[in-house]
């Protein structure tokens, strides 16, 4: 069996060599060298760890036995399977014809990856950057069979015409460039959702064009800026505008939208840039309103403080009714209760001392003295300082209570279709009666720039810093960001981009840039002065506050009112009835008296 394999391998061995001799004895000696110095200099321009060759046997194949790289051989022209491999792939490719890839993983994980094209017969070298360029893939470089004669490889160049430029093996000169640094005035297809702050569209007052501003259209604007490229910005009228351009960028209709898609619509996550903005999704609340003056009286009423202030008048009532006799002969709960001295004490009120007092009535007196000072001074204080700024109404404390607080949750229909897709577990606990879904995203959008206080609001946190730094020109904030109401703490917003977007990497290279140098913050943060500059937000206070009143009004006071008229009542009804209960045991006493006497 051992025997058997041996001979077996020398068979292989002796067969591939015979392949060899007959490729290198049908093409020029020479070759094989040439097309090995080029793939050893290709390497040295950028690194690669892995070959994939299409096509049948060509030079290609007998050059890279002789690299200490992984190879692997295409020869139908397409892969069967996902592309799983280095990133540092070089492509090789036997003919113009024979990379025919047809998997689509495949396609997109190689589309910015080198290629080499071997041309044999009669094939021009513009026709391979045509073909190449058409299913948008442009690192295209192609040598001839006389290439060991020539020394002339045939570098595809996008943007210049003629879009063949030829580098000699010798020269220092690359190969591959980053075509795309430089796109010569090409245009980029875009459209903005005109939705503030992030894209705001404005006419130039020196050219009269059409242009846009905001954290969003900045990024996009300094990118054709920095790749010289031109926008060729398409305006939408459309009431779903944000949906048409997720639908046109997914149809490739458009290279780059100026908009944001959330994390919440996974399916989308091809077409979407890498992240430009992690924030919050959390609800934007009305700021409850502030307590009428007739409800202060029985804010700073605390059942248990009523309560110690009762045992405590209880206590100074018993000490004070025996350390007058230094007996409890006196001791009644009439006497406690009712005790006229304790009760004055207390109320901070003048009440008679007697001349004769002994020490510890004096003791006691000074006790009842001090703690009518401490309670009297405790609710003035209090009372004045919530009739100066009056407590505010209970907050929302959880989704399940929305519906308590009768301000349904005003949302566009796109984003309640993004909850509901990934199953979000706090939006399961809003009731479907206190929502108020919406087809016209703007129209919500334009309620909540309005402060509309017909409603709740959703919205993300990069948008409520321009909500917060408005309301600071307002006298009286009229909505917060309740953080402990959120359905995401940390969402991501991307730009959607075009599915086979050459330069992508270029554009998210130039965001993660724009972080970095602190410009997105910086847009961010002066969103709202280009609103107002636009005209899109007046800078004046949408808060509505209520009429100032310099003094108390009779409402105010009404609950204090109709106290004391119930303790005014209370009291005649307790003196009408010890008059009649003096006029019953008098009649009483007569009758009995006149039974006696007969």
């Amino acid at each position: 069996m051992a025997w058997l394999i041996i001979l077996l391998l020398c068979v292989g061995n002796s067969s591939a060599r015979f392949l060899d001799y007959s490729y290198i004895h049908n093409s020029s000696p020479h070759l094989e060298d040439r097309v090995f110095s080029l793939l050893v200099r290709l390497q040295l321009e950028q690194f690669y760890d892995t070959l994939l060759l299409y096509g049948d046997d060509c030079v290609f194949h007998s050059t890279s036995r002789r690299l200490n790289v992984s190879t692997v051989l295409v020869s139908s022209g397409s892969c069967n399977f996902d592309w799983n491999f280095s990133s540092l792939t070089l492509i090789l490719s036997c003919g113009p014809e024979e990379e025919n890839e047809t998997n689509y993983e495949t396609l997109v994980k190689l589309q910015l990856n080198r290629r080499l094209v071997y041309l044999l017969g009669v094939t021009k070298p513009h026709s391979v950057c045509e073909r190449y360029s058409q299913k948008e893939q442009y690192n295209i470089a192609a040598i001839a069979e006389d290439f060991d004669r020539s020394k002339t490889i045939y570098a595809c160049r996008h943007f210049k015409d003629p879009n063949i430029e030829e580098v000699s093996l010798l020269d220092s000169k690359p190969v591959f460039i980053e075509q795309f640094r430089n796109m010569q005035g090409k245009p980029i297809r875009t459209a903005a959702d005109l939705l503030s702050p992030r894209s705001m569209i404005y006419v130039d007052a020196k050219t009269g064009e059409r242009k846009t501003t905001g954290y969003v259209a900045n990024l996009v604007n300094t990118f054709a800026q920095r790749v010289n490229a031109t926008l060729e910005l398409e305006v939408l009228a459309n009431k779903l505008i944000v949906k048409e351009i997720l639908g046109m960028v997914e149809n490739e209709q458009l290279d780059i939208g100026i908009t944001l898609e959330s994390s919440f619509r996974m399916t989308f996550i091809d077409i979407s840039s890498y992240p430009y903005i992690l924030t919050s999704y959390c609800l934007m609340v009305q700021v409850p309103a502030k307590l009428p003056y007739n409800l202060v009286y029985a804010m700073i009423i605390d059942p248990l403080v009523l309560g110690i202030i009762f045992v405590l008048f209880c206590l100074l009532s018993v000490l004070l009714i025996y350390s007058q006799k230094m007996s409890w002969q006196d001791l009644s709960l009439a006497n406690i209760l009712l005790n006229d001295k304790s009760l004055r004490g207390l109320l901070g009120q003048s009440f008679p001392f007697p001349l004769n007092a002994s020490k510890k009535l004096r003791l006691i007196f000074t006790i009842l003295c001090f703690a009518s000072i401490m309670l009297n001074t405790m609710y003035d204080a209090y009372l004045q300082s919530y009739f100066t700024n009056p407590p505010s109404e209970p907050e929302i404390g959880s989704f399940e209570d929305i519906g308590s607080y009768n301000r349904r949750i005003a949302m566009p229909a796109l984003e309640v279709n993004g909850l509901i897709k990934t199953n979000n577990s706090h939006f399961r606990e809003i009731r479907v009666e206190d929502l108020e879904i919406f087809d016209n995203m703007p129209e919500v959008y334009k309620l909540r720039d309005d402060f509309n206080l017909s409603y709740n609001y959703v919205v993300t946190g990069d948008r409520w810093r321009s909500y917060a730094e408005l309301q600071t020109f307002f006298k009286e904030p009229v909505f917060y960001y309740a953080r402990d109401l959120c359905f995401s703490r940390l969402i991501f917003l991307s730009v959607p981009l075009r599915r086979h977007l050459p330069y992508r990497h270029l554009f998210d290279e130039h965001m993660m840039q724009q972080h970095e140098f602190g410009f997105v913050n910086y847009w961010m943060s002066h969103s709202l002065f280009d609103m107002v500059r636009l005209d899109l937000t007046p800078l004046k206070d949408l808060s509505r506050p209520l009429a100032y009143t310099p003094s108390l009004l009779m409402d105010d006071i009404s609950w204090i009112l109709k106290i004391y008229l119930a303790a005014v009542v209370l009291c005649v009804l307790c003196f009408l009835l010890e008059i009649g209960v003096d006029m019953w045991k008098r009649r009483m006493n007569f009758r009995n008296q006149q039974v006696l006497s007969t």
